[in-house]
């Protein structure tokens, strides 16, 4: 093909369309459950769960080293514990000889809080073992963090290949999705959900995942030694387990609709924001600036309302479940002081124990956080799926028939179609187009003229009715082989990012310079690239940089020549051309479409005289057709429009008398 495919304006059901700087066209969304999203978001890390795996593994390495500290550490406090109170005590006394010895003396207490340890006396604290101990923990903690650094760039690779795919399928998925489904959104809003959204879901899994796995595990691993030093200080310390949960449950459930609301509002202001620039000149033409400011200030203040919402009863979480955190803290405090106290709990182990209450409400309250997040990643997730899951194009035949040259010769067999269901708009349309015709299309706006060549395109799907190229049924064919035999020029200009020779090689990339220069002379374009500074190499945006209306047009037109198709539509193709252009690439055009079958759309009915046949459309039906003589002789609506445009405001195309009743 010579071109992208039309941007038809038309709304499928459920849908508008999203053209024009001042409609957002942001579709409503029904609120679903948070789970089943979050299960098939994580689905998607199934290709990945040997690394999943190894992340898991490192993990947990690293969460028992991390748990180990603070009991090794209590040990070297238990050193100097016990070092400082069997100072004065004569050397090499068992513990039970140690204990008796400080109850004669009157040191009960002393010999209640030396009852959990196991030790001997000596010459006072033993430095070998206290720089022993102290040289262990240090190592663990390095060991620990070095597998948490590991555990964290596997986990990127995981996260970043995982969302790779993911823009991988979608990509995929707008190439299969119909026109339908484009014209229904504008392009603000799908751009939201294939840039932003899927950013978030990156965002998003990388901090959930790697939190939620060692803040899970770290809590697992606590809990189990916890109950190993104190069974009692275990149970106090989980009182604040079902609270924490019970606070994420309930404040999740709030929060989720405001996060679902502040993404689609996102789009929304995306869709605005696109709109507006991309139509900045026609905002500024029309002195609509205050206006598009307001609707801007509008859709920000909902977004505003939306993100403020869903960021403030989210984050209530984090200081919620600290609360609890302290709570619990000071429980444990006052217990475990208790029991050392009695003699059921040793100096060291009360400080592990604490440091451990301190370790378990931060992986408790960082789950609230990661709740936060999840919730707005799931809502981004949600959005995606929803492209994911719209309804694709037909599928392609299985066994299409096999590629021959093409003749062109059409046929349209009592075809019905309409963008709406019950609503047609062409209504059986026959029609035989013989090879090297070629066919003007003419008609008031809406009657259905580029309708009718987008279905030769298979760009909307027939509702009855059939249409053949060269006998062979178009719906039988694979849309690649149906497309590569069909050029198009569109009005409006579309061009890409590169130079003006990627452009014109667009329509055939594997084509020698020397076709492409042929083309671009024929289409008249080699003239004006001939004043550029560097010629065909000269690179151009998607808006034509500095290139005027007419030399982007006239780009595209080259485009069409090189690709040379069987079938060629100009969708009034040089209506941007001015007038000696226009006779120039009408001549161009002639030679173009000497023995190929030809679409002509046409306001300008100066631009058709030499068509082999003229439709005459109306509401979707072929009204009157002939040549241009014919149609005129026949004095019916061709001549009407005929008569609108040669013989000045005095008929419109109804053929209602439109000069003024006085002075007559």
């Amino acid at each position: 093909m010579s071109g992208p495919r039309p941007a038809v304006t038309r709304p499928a059901p459920g849908g508008r369309a999203g053209g024009g700087p001042f409609g957002s066209g942001a579709p409503a969304e029904k609120p679903r459950a948070f789970l089943p999203s979050a299960r098939r978001l994580a689905r998607r890390l199934r290709p990945e769960r040997l690394w999943v795996a190894l992340v898991l593994t490192l993990a947990v390495a690293s969460v028992a080293l991390l748990v180990i500290g603070p009991k090794v550490l209590g040990r070297a406090t238990d050193i100097v514990f016990e070092g400082a109170l069997t100072r004065d005590l004569p050397e090499g006394l068992t513990k039970a000889e140690a204990i008796a010895a400080l109850q004669e003396r009157g040191q009960g207490t002393a010999a209640d809080l030396l009852r959990p340890l196991d030790f001997r006396t000596g010459d006072g604290i033993d430095t070998g073992a206290l720089a022993r101990v102290l040289l262990l923990v240090l190592a663990i903690h390095v060991t620990a963090s070095l597998l948490s650094l590991a555990q964290g760039y596997v986990l990127n690779g995981v996260t970043q290949r995982t969302v790779f795919r993911l823009r991988a399928d979608v990509e995929a998925k707008i190439h299969r999705l119909p026109l339908r489904y484009v014209d229904a959104r504008s392009r603000g809003e799908l751009l939201s959900r294939v840039t932003n959204d899927i950013d978030n879901i990156s965002q998003s899994l990388q901090q959930t995942v790697n939190q939620a796995v060692t803040s899970v595990l770290t809590v697992v691993g606590i809990v189990a030694i916890m109950f190993v030093i104190s069974p009692l200080l275990a149970l106090v310390a989980l009182v604040a387990v079902p609270l924490s949960l019970l606070a994420v449950r309930l404040i999740a459930r709030r929060s989720q609709p405001m996060f679902r609301e502040q993404w689609k509002r996102t789009g929304s202001l995306n869709g605005q924001i696109e709109e507006a620039f991309s139509g900045h000149a026609l905002v500024t033409v029309f002195g609509r600036q205050q206006e598009t400011e307001a609707r801007f200030t509008e859709e920000n203040e909902k977004l505003f309302r939306a993100g403020f919402g869903a960021q403030f009863v989210s984050g209530i979480l984090m200081p919620v479940t600290m609360f609890l955190g302290n709570l619990v803290y000071v429980g444990i405090a006052v217990v475990g002081g208790l029991l050392m106290l009695s003699g059921s709990l040793s100096l060291g182990d009360l400080q592990a124990f604490i440091q451990y209450s301190r370790q378990y409400t931060q992986p408790l309250s960082q789950l609230g956080s990661i709740a936060s997040v999840a919730q707005s990643g799931v809502a981004s997730a949600e959005r995606v799926f929803d492209l994911l899951d719209a309804e694709e194009e037909s599928a392609e035949p299985a066994d299409p028939p096999s590629s021959a040259p093409t003749r062109g010769r059409l046929e349209f067999e009592a075809v019905t179609f309409g963008y709406e269901p019950g609503k047609p708009l062409i209504g059986d349309l026959s029609l035989v187009v013989e090879p090297g015709q070629t066919v003007a299309i003419v008609g008031p706006t809406g009657a259905g003229k580029t309708t009718l060549v987008n279905l030769i395109e298979r760009f909307y799907e027939l509702d009855g009715g059939r249409i053949t190229l060269d006998g062979t049924d178009i719906a039988s064919m694979s849309r690649a082989a149906l497309r590569s035999r069909m050029g198009m020029v569109l009005q409006d200009t579309w061009l890409f990012s590169g130079t003006i020779r990627d452009n014109i090689a667009y329509g055939r990339p594997d084509a020698p310079e020397a076709e492409i220069q042929d083309a671009a002379r024929a289409a008249l374009v080699d003239h004006f690239v001939h004043t550029l500074p560097d010629g065909y190499d000269t690179a151009i945006g998607d808006d034509g940089g500095a290139l005027s209306v007419g030399q982007k047009q006239l780009i595209t037109i080259a485009r069409a020549f090189l690709a040379r198709p069987a079938v060629l539509i100009l969708d009034e193709a040089t209506s941007s051309v001015d007038t000696r252009t226009e006779l120039l690439v009408q001549r161009a055009m002639s030679a173009l479409r000497e023995g190929r079958t030809s679409f002509v759309i046409a306001h300008r009915l100066s631009t058709i005289r030499d068509a082999d046949l003229i439709l005459v459309m109306e509401a979707g039906a072929i009204v009157e057709q002939g040549s241009h003589e014919e149609l005129l002789a026949r004095g019916g609506a061709y001549a009407r429009l005929h008569a609108a445009q040669f013989a000045g405001p005095t008929v419109d195309p109804t053929g209602e008398d439109l000069q003024p009743a006085t002075g007559r």
